[in-house]
């Protein structure tokens, strides 16, 4: 009875992973050009001769370690907010979940107009006396990962928080209320009794937030900077997409596809293993 959902997972899922692998052998410059088998040659490339490529490491590693903490914790203290169904909490979980429901060329044309010299940003720096603190911020290199951070942080804050407020919301208020008994506020309820009460789900976003970073926030910086200013912003999943449909090194962008796969691997199973729940309730 399995059987054809099992072919259809090998066929969509399995083959793709086992040609992305063999793919990343072959030197093969254009869907048209003929394929060269090289053996490891792409990897030796990528981890010896390529300083792009450590540059984009470095970037994608800022990314996990500022973006993954500030967008899961942020996300799961509003998350938290709307589960106490305070008045207005309706409303502001639509404004909430509202950066979902903008298309990332729209979001990316927001942050332009935040980021641009006279845009948002700059202009309230100058009204708080901060004109010190303006910068060019996409094309300024000490600050432009910063900035793309920022946008990728904010539009990721939406979806999460909906889903650790669907979580939330199934734990019963009685832990809450026997908490409060014993004289516990909200910060320690929403740290101490319902963070470790989802912890698991905690653990489920907490990876399909890395497995973004690492691939799907290219769109990001295409959108708003394309690894520039020089390779300020040049991330692991923007290289990918440079050398597969820029530059046509098939072969080249399989490899790092390759090496994106192991990382990303490694990064589930350390957060796997930090984020299981050893009891039941």
């Amino acid at each position: 009875l399995i059987l054809p959902a099992v072919i259809w997972f090998l066929a969509l899922m399995i083959w793709p992973i086992i040609n992305m692998f063999y793919v990343s052998l072959l030197k093969w410059n254009g869907l048209l050009r003929d394929q060269t088998f090289i053996g490891l040659q792409n990897y030796v490339q990528l981890l010896t001769n390529d300083p792009n490529f450590w540059q984009a490491m470095r970037n994608t590693g800022v990314h996990l370690l500022v973006g993954l903490p500030s967008a899961m914790i942020i996300a799961f203290m509003l998350g938290f907010f709307l589960s106490l169904r305070l008045p207005g909490h309706r409303v502001f979980r639509v404004i909430f979940f509202s950066p979902v429901m903008i298309s990332a060329a729209g979001a990316a044309m927001m942050f332009v107009g935040v980021y641009m010299p006279n845009g948002i940003l700059n202009t309230l720096l100058t009204a708080v006396g901060l004109e010190n603190l303006r910068r060019l911020w996409l094309g300024d290199p000490s600050v432009a990962l910063g900035a793309v951070i920022g946008a990728d942080v904010w539009a990721s804050i939406g979806f999460q928080s909906m889903m650790f407020y669907a979580a939330l919301s199934g734990i019963s208020r009685e832990y809450y209320e026997a908490a409060r008994i014993d004289g516990a506020g909200n910060w320690t309820i929403m740290w101490r009794i319902a963070f470790p009460l989802i912890i698991d789900i905690f653990g489920v976003l907490l990876m399909l937030r890395t497995l973004w970073i690492l691939l799907g926030s290219a769109q990001v910086v295409l959108l708003l900077t394309q690894g520039g200013p020089g390779n300020a912003t040049l991330t692991l999943g923007y290289y990918l997409y440079q050398e597969a449909f820029l530059t046509q090194r098939l072969g080249y962008s399989q490899a790092i596809a390759v090496i994106a796969f192991i990382i990303g691997i490694i990064c589930i199973w350390l957060i796997r293993r930090l984020t299981r729940r050893s009891y039941q309730l």
